[in-house]
């Protein structure tokens, strides 16, 4: 039984390709899954959601959360469009390469404030990543103007847009920061403190660790990636929003606690994670290919984050009773 449930987000994955599949069969004589196109499509969808989660599932693993990711992602894609802006029409690469500069830090000072919040003023993370999620949307509308700052560059385009031996470039950044966030978790001290601190923070000070180290780290990661989110947000519309991940921030969260992560902390995976963007992707091409309206996707998300829940209480249930 315990396998099942720590199996059952991939189950759900090939459960829902082949209900869509077999929709597209008997519906349209074509195809869903075995397209280009859809591939593509399904690729590009999950990395912008995993571009939020994947710093966030290492603050879920260490009991933790952070809703500030959402304006992480649009105070960095506001920064950047801002820089390339000042340096003119379509900018050298090196002007474009130091205006993703400008952006990652812009989201980093709100990881900054995040685990300052928390680790040295003992703000439970909720409530401070609450605040700072205001701020940063309040600061990036201050900066921007309140509007979208549109921008011309063909350097920023091919990083939301361009492809590399047919895989989109965000796909393939997405992937990048996926393999170093999975060998930063599950191969390192630092993982295994991130563990051990969601699990039991007393033991992990006891243990001698600089929790308040760690933590200020772990929110300077969940910012850092919400920020290449934001990059490639820009790159992608030519464009800065202050709202460029606001709703990307339900289907991260979401993503993380699909892939496995306990409400407790202490449990997750980076390739949990993925698979979870992977199924919200799924379902969001599926349920527009099948014509169904798109506010369909939030009542389809909010469905399968409740089973996710109700999962990691039958895991705590079977080992419990298995104890």
């Amino acid at each position: 039984m315990r396998s099942l449930l720590d199996a059952w987000s991939w189950l759900f994955l090939i459960l829902i390709l082949g209900f869509f599949e077999i929709y597209a069969q008997t519906q349209t004589g074509g195809t869903f899954l075995f397209r280009v196109y859809s591939l593509q499509a399904i690729g590009v969808a999950a990395s912008q959601i995993l571009l939020l989660a994947l710093g966030l599932t290492l603050v879920i693993v260490a009991g933790h959360i952070d809703l500030s990711i959402a304006f992480s992602t649009g105070f960095a894609a506001v920064a950047m469009a801002l820089a390339i802006r000042a340096a003119g029409d379509d900018p050298s690469l090196a002007m474009v390469i130091l205006a993703m500069g400008v952006g990652l830090l812009a989201a980093l000072s709100v990881g900054f404030v995040n685990g300052w919040l928390v680790a040295s003023l003992d703000v439970p993370s909720f409530i401070g990543t609450l605040g700072t999620y205001g701020i940063a949307r309040g600061a990036a509308l201050i900066v921007a103007g309140g509007a979208t700052v549109s921008i011309r560059s063909d350097h920023a385009r091919a990083l939301g847009n361009g492809q590399v031996l047919g895989i989109p470039v965000p796909l393939l950044i997405a992937m990048i920061l996926a393999l170093a966030c999975h060998y930063l978790l599950k191969h390192t001290k630092f993982g295994a403190h991130t563990y051990a601190l969601g699990a039991n923070r007393a033991s992990v000070e006891r243990a001698g660790v600089d929790v308040k180290r760690h933590l200020m780290l772990l929110f300077l990661l969940s910012a850092l990636t919400a920020g290449v989110g934001g990059l490639v947000y820009t790159g992608r519309f030519s464009a800065g929003a202050a709202n460029a991940g606001e709703p990307i921030l339900l289907y991260a969260v979401a993503a993380v606690f699909i892939g496995g992560a306990s409400l407790t902390g202490g449990q997750g995976t980076i390739i949990g994670t993925v698979i979870g963007a992977f199924i919200i992707a799924v379902i969001q091409f599926g349920l527009v290919f099948s014509g169904l309206p798109p506010y369909w996707q939030f009542v389809a998300v909010g469905l399968v984050i409740i089973v996710a829940v109700l999962v990691d209480q039958s895991k705590h249930r079977v080992v419990g009773g298995g104890s």
